[in-house]
């Protein structure tokens, strides 16, 4: 009985995050708001949802201004383990504040391979460049670059725990 309520569970769970969220102004001009476009609409825009960090008056002006310029989003996949682990933490202790996206369907690794021509994991962006494969020394360098303090004490992403790869 534990076993079903923890299944279904976390597929509401997943199905809640799978969502999408839409903002539609109609042609008299009420905004809306709705997991599905209106019909007629004058205005449609296609709101992200996720863990995208948010912009906090916490911050120091110095990581704001980095985050603005140059966001970071880390890259991996669910059986990634410890490289994988190691990325998030190095990012975690300088204080950076970003985005993961796991990779797991298959159109997303091959969007992922086209954008950043290569398929080493865990990669990152940092702004619009690329950093392929977890090289400490390397991402040092590029968000030191893009003006990320060296150590931010004020930022501390909510700790994640590694992606448990599906059952099969």
């Amino acid at each position: 009985m534990k076993k079903v309520f923890l299944l279904l569970s976390l597929l509401l769970v997943t199905n809640i995050q799978a969502g999408e969220l839409y903002r539609s102004i109609d042609k008299d001009g009420n905004v809306h708001y709705s997991d599905s476009p209106l019909m007629d609409s004058e205005d449609v825009e296609r709101l992200k949802l996720g863990n995208e960090p948010k912009l906090s008056e916490n911050l120091p002006y110095e990581t704001q201004r980095a985050m603005q310029n140059f966001p970071v989003t880390l890259y991996s996949f669910p059986a990634c383990g410890s490289a994988c682990q190691m990325a998030r933490d190095f990012l975690a202790k300088r204080g950076i504040p970003f985005t993961e996206k796991s990779l797991t369907k298959q159109e997303e690794i091959d969007a992922f391979r086209k954008e950043s021509g290569d398929s080493k994991l865990p990669s990152a962006t940092v702004g619009k460049t690329w950093l392929r494969g977890f090289q400490s020394e390397q991402w040092n360098n590029e968000l030191d670059f893009a003006g990320y303090p060296k150590k931010d004490l004020t930022y501390r992403p909510a700790p994640v725990a590694a992606p448990v790869p599906p059952a099969e």
